[in-house]
């Protein structure tokens, strides 16, 4: 059960926001702006690639290295494969993962680490490995760390990752805000410098102030009607939430956004992007989950019985390239089923901007979703 009353509190939401999630919400723009001086201090701005990878391998545990590989594969497009390396092993810990190059990689191609621990041994064994093969090496991770020094050796770049004093204070959520963009904007101004995307440092700059804007709107002292992430979050209280996306970027978004819903909040959600998510969700609409399956739930005593749990489509889009639009027919879909829907656009700017607001409003949404229900 959702605590709406607390939403509206923010020092209730402090009290029970134990992992530092609003926290890293709201200093997502500052996490971009120490990340980015990192990257820069660190040399990634001096470099001068021979051209572009035949292939861009990405390995690190848990959702950040997932969402990272995922976002900046969107926004490479077919220009290089961007291939995200998942980890074997028995348990998701630092000692028990292991990671292996595929086969074919070799001296054109490209590693990526990026984590927020770097104590994982197979991670500097991978180092070692790519260096064997005579793939260049690159790595975000904690100063200090086995993993800084296994770069170093294998004469790759090592960027220290952007963290905060009170990172320390409680295990890191993978979903965090603050995790993500550290991890992710060295690797933008990198993949920026070898001209494999489009992320300049104004582009950056302009991404930092995007996620202060938001983190305005969406702060905890801003009241649940003028505030679009505590909306969303009341909205999916008792919802199955059905993410639909349009638009190259906002699919990473909509991904990312169930993947946060699932760890941050413990909710289950489904992904699927327009116009195939039609088909995709058409049945499950259809079904027990509509809203008018059960026609007697609106006589249902609240007090004694939970309510039943309802679809809710959530479209997430960036603004339609030509004007093609699959928006009107979700619409109809959804409504014709009796299905609620909620929508997020993002405001004008470029690609970066419009999907670091989608990001950032969703990943504020899922926060609040968590800490008014407890988990």
């Amino acid at each position: 059960m959702l605590d709406e009353s607390l939403l509206d509190t923010p020092e209730g939401l402090a009290e029970a926001d134990h992992r530092g999630l609003l926290r890293g919400a709201a200093e997502a723009g500052a996490r971009v702006r120490t990340a980015a001086r990192h990257a820069t201090e660190a040399g990634v701005g001096e470099l001068k690639p021979d051209g572009r990878p035949r292939a861009v391998l990405i390995a690190g545990p848990g959702a950040a290295a997932t969402h990272t590989a995922d976002l900046l594969g969107s926004l490479a497009g077919p220009g290089s494969p961007v291939v995200r390396l998942a980890p074997t092993g028995v348990a998701p810990a630092a000692g028990a993962l292991r990671w292996e190059l595929p086969g074919w990689a070799g001296s054109v191609d490209l590693l990526l680490i990026a984590t927020p621990d770097g104590t994982e041994p197979s991670l500097s064994l991978l180092a070692d490995q790519a260096y064997r093969r005579g793939c260049s090496v690159v790595a975000v991770a904690p100063p200090g760390t086995p993993l800084a020094e296994a770069v170093a050796g294998a004469h790759g770049l090592f960027v220290p990752m952007a963290t905060a004093p009170y990172d320390q204070e409680e295990p890191l959520a993978a979903s965090s805000p603050g995790v993500f963009w550290a991890l992710l904007t060295p690797l933008l101004a990198l993949l920026d410098r070898i001209g494999l995307i489009a992320a300049p440092p104004d582009a950056l700059e302009k991404v930092a102030d995007r996620l202060d804007q938001i983190a305005e709107r969406c702060g905890p002292a801003i009241a649940t009607y003028s505030n679009p992430a505590k909306t969303l979050a009341a909205e999916l209280a008792d919802a199955l939430p059905l993410v639909w996306t349009e638009g190259t970027s906002a699919g990473s978004a909509g991904r990312r956004f169930a993947a946060a819903l699932a760890e941050l909040a413990g909710r289950p959600a489904l992904v699927a992007e327009l116009p195939e998510a039609l088909a995709a969700h058409g049945a499950l609409l259809a079904g027990p989950l509509a809203a008018s399956a059960d026609p007697d739930d609106f006589f249902r005593d609240r007090v004694e019985e939970p309510p039943a749990l309802h679809a809710r489509v959530v479209l997430l889009r960036d603004r339609p390239i030509g004007g093609l639009t699959a928006a009107p027919a979700a619409r109809d879909v959804a409504l014709g089923h009796d299905t609620a829907i909620s929508e997020l656009e993002p405001e004008e700017g470029g690609e970066l901007e419009t999907l670091a607001e989608l990001i950032a409003v969703t990943d504020f949404a899922a926060v609040y979703l968590a800490l008014a229900s407890g988990a």
